[in-house]
């Protein structure tokens, strides 16, 4: 293994304070409880708190700032975070209006998020994420994964959080884009988890694991590694045949690498996919490629469409400004 580490145990800490510290007009970091939260706080607004495992960055310290969340409560490397780092993300940043919980569905984050619930003193509701198409069930889920389709929801929902909607009013505009939401992913090689020292699973050198998780668990199966538009077309067909968008509905595609492919192969695999959806008579009207929700050193991507309307493209379109996503200001 050979990675940039002092001590395996302070990875992540370094790694949040490094962010913070290039990101200090935006960011501030909890000693104790290890969050990462808005370092201007807004007390007029419903407040939208993540988090999760560590080992998917910029997810989700990396979405905190005005037009997504308002503070992230990053586990060790692909390990949940406490609920009392979320009680106290939550007494930090929420105010009257009260405190969102975007959570994706692992078993660790639903039961941590849960229990933080019931312990605030301030109303709080809870919005799950599931838009992993892959598998219904997963090593770490009951139920569908949820993994880049995380980011669109939170971009949506904190624009919307913004404009001072209320705790209700988010909750159903969560619940409707992560409805209209699907994802698929694909990997080339495992990561590797620095407690561990070695990949996660063994590929041979002319396999993929179609379906991936972002921690490495099962997808669909094993297959032969084949030309890009052959994958992509797989993936594609598997997520527009589970989210069957009408052929009018305008659709926002985001390719999400998963933290060891280039550039170069992910607008290639962005080309692919969207020649795919044109043939299927289905637009592209907004777009991201990126890697924005990965999976430590995994050499793979996912895709995610989401279908729009007009107020889901305007929130979409809306200023947002993070360490990991910056437009509109």
């Amino acid at each position: 293994m050979k990675k940039f580490i002092n001590r395996i145990d302070d990875l992540v800490h370094e790694s949040l304070e490094g962010l913070v510290g290039c990101h200090g007009d935006l960011l501030e970091l909890d000693p104790e409880f290890r969050y990462v939260a808005r370092k201007e706080r807004r007390s007029d607004k419903v407040a939208l708190i993540s988090g999760g495992g560590s080992g998917h960055e910029p997810l989700h310290a990396g979405f905190v700032g005005p037009g997504m969340l308002d503070a992230a409560c990053p586990g060790p490397v692909f390990t949940s975070p406490t609920p009392d780092q979320m009680v106290a993300a939550a007494q930090r940043v929420s105010a009257k209006p009260g405190a969102l919980f975007i959570v994706k569905n692992y078993e660790g984050d639903v039961m941590n998020f849960s229990m933080a619930a019931e312990l605030c003193e301030m109303p709080v509701a809870t919005i799950r994420t599931d838009d992993d198409v892959a598998v219904q069930n997963s090593t770490y889920t009951t139920g569908r994964r949820g993994i880049a389709g995380t980011l669109v929801v939170e971009k949506m929902v904190g624009a919307e959080a913004e404009r001072g909607a209320t705790l209700d009013e988010l909750v159903r505009l969560g619940e409707a884009v992560n409805a209209a939401t699907r994802s698929m992913g694909v990997a080339l090689t495992s990561c590797t988890v620095p407690a561990v020292g070695q990949p996660t699973f063994a590929l041979g050198n002319a396999e993929i694991e179609m379906g991936v998780g972002i921690h490495g668990e099962p997808g669909r199966r094993r297959v032969a590694l084949a030309p890009a538009d052959v994958l992509i077309e797989e993936l594609v067909e598997a997520i527009v045949s589970d989210l069957a968008p009408q052929p009018d509905r305008p659709l926002l595609l985001f390719v999400n690498g998963f933290g060891g492919t280039p550039l170069v192969e992910l607008y290639l695999v962005y080309h692919a996919a969207r020649r795919q959806l044109k043939k299927r008579g289905l637009k592209v009207a907004r777009s991201l490629v990126g890697s924005y929700v990965t999976s430590l050193d995994m050499a793979g991507c996912s895709l995610t469409l989401s279908a729009l309307d007009d107020r889901l493209a305007e929130l979409w379109d809306a200023p947002v400004r993070t360490a990991a996503l910056r437009w509109g200001i």
